[in-house]
């Protein structure tokens, strides 16, 4: 399976709950937080649902 990084890249401060319940399911905490996930349909959701605030290449 294809690997992607996902690394944060702005605040979640004034973001949905919603918003910032993913980015912590994704795993993300920090600003310039990089992690690297399986590029399964439910991450790819996941990193669409927060694309203005994370950016993701492929490992």
């Amino acid at each position: 399976m294809a690997k992607i990084k996902v690394k944060k890249v702005k605040s979640a401060i004034n973001r949905t709950l919603r918003q910032k319940r993913t980015l912590e399911a994704l795993g993300l905490k920090k600003i310039g937080q990089v992690i690297e996930h399986d590029a399964t349909p439910s991450i790819l959701g996941m990193v669409a649902k927060v694309s203005h605030l994370v950016s993701v290449e492929e490992a």
